[in-house]
């Protein structure tokens, strides 16, 4: 289970640095205004804000895969415990917006999908 758990947070990690890139790098094309349904008005007015939340995931992204490298060269408490940390982040803020925000919970479940189901594997692969 705890490979299964690695992969899992690995490709949720990958998800999150695309995430990254939509809102820190191309929020004003249209290619992620389209993701995220924002005019180019509304986009060049929130730019500030999504670059810098832009880096929040791309710092879960970045501690879930120092974690698996841990976890891969034999530190696996450490490593675990990074891997659960990043992915029950990038769980926990899939739950704010799916909470907050009823017309983007379709998106909520896409983010949060990966990490939960990452979760449940590494902790059943810990525990067991």
């Amino acid at each position: 289970m705890i490979v299964a758990g690695l992969v899992l947070a690995g490709v949720a990690a990958a998800l999150h640095v695309y995430i990254f890139w939509l809102e820190s790098l191309a929020w004003t094309t249209p290619r992620a205004r389209a993701t995220f349904g924002t005019t180019e008005q509304e986009a060049a007015a929130t730019r500030e804000l999504a670059f810098n939340q832009g880096f929040y995931n791309l710092f879960l992204a970045v501690m879930t895969a120092v974690g698996i490298v841990l976890v891969a060269v034999g530190a696996t408490g450490a490593g675990g415990a990074l891997v659960l940390a990043g992915t029950a982040s990038m769980l926990a803020a899939a739950l704010v917006l799916f909470l907050s925000s009823p017309d983007k919970r379709g998106a909520a479940l896409k983010q949060g999908g990966l990490p939960l189901l990452a979760v449940v594997a590494l902790v059943a692969g810990l525990v067991l």
